[in-house]
C-alpha cells in the first residue's frame, strides 16, 4: 500500500475551501474542502475486489488484512493522499435543493497506475465533512454491502459503472430511522472505498452555475476536459459543446445498459449523475423481479414515481439539460448545447433497438416490424407477473425452426418458459393467447433471418444474464452479516463476477423472488437512509 503513487490533481488545480474545521456550512469559491476521516474504533475486512487492487497496482497479502481495513477505512492517511470533500449541488426530485456536496464522501486522492490510468479512491462513510448538513457523514452495514456488491456487479454485467475495492467494517455503531418513521436504532457501521477515473457530477457544475460564480464554473470544466476528456483539445466555446454531447452520449450508452438488465438506480437526482456517464451512487436502487415499468425502489419516490424504471430515459434527458443551462455561460449560445441533448435522444434511440435485437437474437434491425415485435413484447411481459431476468434467459431456449408460427402444437406455453411467471395458473386463456401469438411472430421473425438455434441462444446468453443481484439476496447478505456472518457476502461478489455463465452448482441464486420476500423492507423498497 505504500507502493501507491499518488498525483493530487484535483486539489493541486482547483481551488480551496481556505476554512478547515468540519461543520456544516455553505461553501463558496471552492471546489473542495480538506477534512480527515474520523477513522474506525476496530476497523475489519469483510470483502475486497481482486480485479479493483489490479486497477491500482494494489496486491493483498492475507497477513495485511489489518492494515488494509486500517488505510481503507480511513484510520491510517498514506503519504501522498489528501483527503477532501467535495462542495457540489442538484436537482433532487426535479426541484433544485442547493450545496449538497460530499456529505459522507471523502476522496483519499489520486492515484496513477504503472499503465498510466488515474483512479480517485473515495471512501463512503469515513465521517463528517462541512457538507454533511444534518447527517453525521457516517454508513451503516446493510447499505454499504448493497453498495459494495453492487458496483461489482454492475461491472461485471458490462454496465458502465464506479468500482468498490473494499468493504470494512468500522465496529462502531451508527443510529438510523432507516423507514424515517420515527423508528431509530443503532446499526453497525461500514465503510465502502469507491474507485473511479473520476466522482465529478452534473452538480459540480450546477452549484457554480447558480451563484454566477463563473470563474469556478470555468476553471473547473477546463480541469475536468484536460484531465478526463483530453482527446477533445484545449478548452474553449467549440471544445465545452463537443464535450457536453460526448457527456450526452455516454448518458444515453448508460441508461440502455440500466434498460437491459433491469436495473432501477432509485434516486436520479443530478447530483447522482456522473459525467463519466458511469452508474453512480447506490443507494435505493433495485432490480426488477416481475417486469414493470412503473416499478421504483424508493420509498421517498413512491408516491409520485419520478425514478420508476421506464422514465429513466426521460429523467436522463432532463437531467443533462439541467446540465447544458448550467454549461451555457461558457458556450455562449444555446444552439450547440440543444444539439447535445439532440445527440442524446439519437443515441439512445440507436442503441436501445440494437440492445433490443440482441436481447431477442436478432441480426439486423427491421424498423416498422421490430419496433412492433418490441413493443408487443413488453405488453405480454406486463400482462401477468413474469421475471424479467428469467424470461429473456430462458426464451434463448425456446426452439424456432422446427415449430410452428403459431406456437406449441398443444397450445401450452414452451417448457423453458414456465419458471419466468409468479402464478403460472393465471396465464391461461387470453393471457395464454397472446403469449402464444407474440412467440409465434419471433419465431417467424428468426426464421426470417434464418441463424440456427444454437447460434441465438449463444447470441443471446451474451447480453442476458442468468443471475443479477435481485434484491431478496442482498437482503439475505445483510442479514448474515449483520450477524458477523459474511460469507454469502463473498459468494455473492463471486457469482457476480461471471453472469452470463452457467454455473450449475449456484442454480439456486437465478430463482425468482421468494414469496416471503415479496414485500419485505429491503427487498421490495428501501429508503435513502444508510
Amino acid at each position: 500500500m505504500d507502493g501507491l503513487v499518488f498525483d493530487n490533481r484535483f486539489t493541486r488545480e482547483l481551488p480551496a475551501d481556505p476554512e478547515t474545521a468540519v461543520f456544516p456550512r455553505q461553501v463558496t469559491g471552492a471546489c473542495y474542502s480538506r477534512v480527515k476521516p474520523a477513522g474506525a474504533s476496530r476497523p475489519r475486512l469483510i470483502a475486497h475486489a481482486e480485479e479493483v487492487s489490479e486497477l491500482l497496482d494494489l496486491s493483498l497479502d492475507p497477513t495485511d488484512a489489518g492494515e488494509f481495513a486500517r488505510v481503507f477505512s480511513g484510520t491510517r492517511i498514506l503519504e501522498g493522499m489528501d483527503p477532501v470533500a467535495t462542495c457540489y449541488g442538484g436537482h433532487q426530485f426535479g426541484v433544485w435543493a442547493g450545496q449538497l456536496g460530499d456529505g459522507r464522501a471523502i476522496n483519499l486522492g489520486e492515484v496513477v497506475n504503472g499503465r498510466g490510468e488515474r483512479w480517485v479512491l473515495q471512501l463512503k462513510g469515513a465521517g463528517p465533512t462541512p457538507y454533511a448538513r444534518k447527517g453525521d457523514g457516517f454508513a451503516v452495514l446493510r447499505s454499504s454491502v448493497r453498495e459494495f456488491l453492487c458496483s461489482e456487479a454492475m461491472h461485471h454485467l458490462g454496465v458502465p459503472s464506479t468500482r468498490a475495492l473494499s468493504l470494512v467494517s468500522t465496529g462502531d455503531s451508527v443510529m438510523r430511522d432507516m423507514l424515517y418513521d420515527g423508528n431509530l436504532k443503532m446499526e453497525p457501521g461500514a465503510v465502502v472505498c469507491r474507485v473511479a477515473p473520476s466522482f465529478t457530477r452534473f452538480g459540480h457544475f450546477e452549484i457554480f452555475a447558480s451563484r454566477r460564480d463563473f470563474d469556478t464554473l470555468r476553471h473547473l470544466a477546463d480541469h475536468t476536459i484536460r484531465t478526463d476528456f483530453p482527446h477533445l483539445g484545449e478548452p474553449s466555446p467549440e471544445v465545452y459543446a463537443e464535450w457536453f454531447a460526448e457527456v450526452c452520449r455516454t448518458t444515453a450508452e448508460m441508461v440502455v445498459h440500466w434498460m437491459r438488465v433491469g436495473f432501477v438506480h432509485g434516486v436520479m437526482n443530478t447530483d447522482n449523475m456522473s459525467i463519466l456517464g458511469l452508474t453512480i451512487d447506490y443507494g435505493p436502487y433495485g432490480w426488477l423481479e416481475g417486469f414493470d415499468p412503473d416499478w421504483t425502489p424508493n420509498t421517498t419516490d413512491a408516491a409520485g414515481r419520478r425514478y420508476r424504471f421506464g422514465n429513466q430515459p426521460h429523467v436522463a434527458h432532463w437531467n443533462l439539460g439541467q446540465l447544458g443551462n448550467a454549461l451555457l455561460p461558457l458556450v455562449g449560445e444555446a444552439g450547440p448545447l440543444e444539439e447535445g441533448l439532440a445527440t442524446y435522444a439519437r443515441t439512445f434511440d440507436a442503441e436501445w433497438g440494437e440492445m433490443m435485437l440482441r436481447k431477442l437474437g436478432l441480426d439486423t434491425f427491421r424498423k416498422g416490424e421490430d419496433e412492433s415485435l418490441f413493443t408487443e413484447l413488453h405488453a405480454v411481459l406486463q400482462a401477468v407477473e413474469t421475471d424479467m431476468t428469467i424470461f429473456f434467459r430462458r426464451l434463448a431456449d425456446v426452439g424456432t425452426q422446427e415449430a410452428a408460427a403459431g406456437g406449441e402444437p398443444d397450445g401450452e406455453l414452451p417448457a423453458p418458459l414456465r419458471d419466468a411467471y409468479y402464478d403460472p395458473e393465471v396465464v391461461s386463456g387470453r393471457f395464454r393467447a397472446d403469449i402464444l401469438a407474440w412467440l409465434g411472430r419471433y419465431r417467424a421473425r428468426v426464421r426470417q433471418e434464418g441463424t440456427p438455434d444454437p447460434v441465438r441462444r449463444t447470441r443471446m446468453n451474451q447480453v442476458n444474464p442468468k443471475y443479477v443481484l435481485r434484491n431478496y439476496l442482498a437482503q439475505m447478505a445483510i442479514d448474515r452479516a449483520e450477524q458477523d456472518d459474511f460469507t454469502l457476502v463473498s459468494e455473492l461478489l463471486d457469482l457476480l463476477r461471471a453472469p452470463y455463465d452457467e454455473q450449475p452448482e449456484r442454480e439456486e441464486y437465478a430463482a425468482k423472488r421468494p414469496e416471503w420476500a415479496r414485500h419485505r423492507v429491503g427487498c421490495s423498497m428501501l429508503s435513502c437512509s444508510s
